[in-house]
């Protein structure tokens, strides 16, 4: 028998098509045709409005809340299966619910475990995602999980910015790990934030482990929602003698006052990828495009080559 050559399509939910069209034009093929219809209560269905028996399917979707978007991604997936889709891999650029990914007091859910068990039952047969709020949730998965960095994205911009005493900073204890791996491959300090929680996304107590005196700050985190502990951290640390206090965060999740708040901080800048749209303009955020890192794993992902470059951090 003649050998298969498996084609690539790739397709978009609602949320990603901005991302998804820049996705595309780089990994060289034209964005895929999917319709969907709306009923007047809310109900939705997409449609693959082409053929996409025997192919390799890309479906491009940040899952972060409200429950629209992994919903709108679970029918991609369970149509494309149904659709006799040779592989289905989902490209999630954030994972949304993520932040859940053990119990932390008694009858609570595990729901990273959970969407992950949604996305394989749905038709996934490979998952692309990006800064994991954990990185254990990739043993969540019985399918393959290609993890990727922002860094790859981030530390060539703050290399360009020329900044003489640079220090890294990790807004809690438990983005530690990041912290230290972004000073080893820029040569610089570390400083730890250790803060305590009166609830969620409220802190009451904020202290700085680490002198930041004459130092120009970079905190480093894998999301920002309402942006309280970053202008938080970043206030503390001007007080404590900081140059200037820039922020690295890979999902702009950016939910309540946090534009607000960041316009209002101290902050010099607040650097995010396109992981998520943003929701309105801000003169202190900065977006830096991760579709040719999504691109570039994707093709390689599609011919069968070493994705190991891409995972620097």
């Amino acid at each position: 028998m003649p050998n298969v050559n498996t084609e690539a399509k790739i397709f978009t939910c609602t949320q990603s098509k901005d991302l998804a069209n820049k996705i595309a034009g780089a990994f060289g093929v034209p964005l895929g045709n999917v319709i969907t219809s709306t009923y007047s209560d809310g109900e939705f269905q997409p449609s693959y409005e082409e053929s996409i028996r025997g192919t390799r399917v890309f479906i491009i979707g940040s899952t972060h809340p409200g429950p629209e978007n992994l919903m709108e991604m679970l029918l991609m997936l369970d149509a494309a299966k149904r659709a006799s889709a040779r592989h289905i891999t989902a490209v999630l650029p954030y994972f949304g619910w993520a932040r859940q990914d053990r119990k932390d007091k008694p009858r609570v859910p595990i729901a990273a475990k959970l969407v992950a068990k949604m996305l394989e039952v749905a038709g996934a047969t490979r998952i692309i995602t990006m800064d994991l709020h954990a990185d254990q949730i990739q043993g969540f998965f019985e399918k393959p999980v290609d993890h990727l960095f922002a860094s790859t994205i981030f530390l060539p911009y703050l290399k360009s910015l020329n900044l003489d005493n640079l220090t890294i900073a990790s807004p809690d204890m438990g983005g530690s790990k990041r912290a230290y791996a972004y000073s080893k491959a820029l040569e610089s300090d570390v400083v730890i934030c250790y803060k305590q929680r009166a609830k969620a996304n409220v802190i009451s107590h904020m202290e700085l482990i680490g002198d930041v005196t004459g130092k120009h700050v970079v905190l480093v985190d894998d999301m920002v929602d309402t942006a309280g502990t970053l202008t938080k951290a970043a206030d503390v640390m001007m007080e404590r003698g900081a140059l200037s206090v820039r922020a690295i965060c890979t999902h702009p999740i950016l939910s309540g006052s946090a534009y607000e708040r960041i316009e209002n901080s101290k902050l010099e800048e607040l650097i995010v990828t396109d992981s998520i749209p943003l929701k309105q303009n801000s003169s202190k955020i900065k977006v830096l495009s991760c579709a040719e890192l999504f691109a570039d794993v994707m093709h390689n992902v599609h011919y069968n080559k070493s994705i190991s470059s891409k995972f620097i951090m």
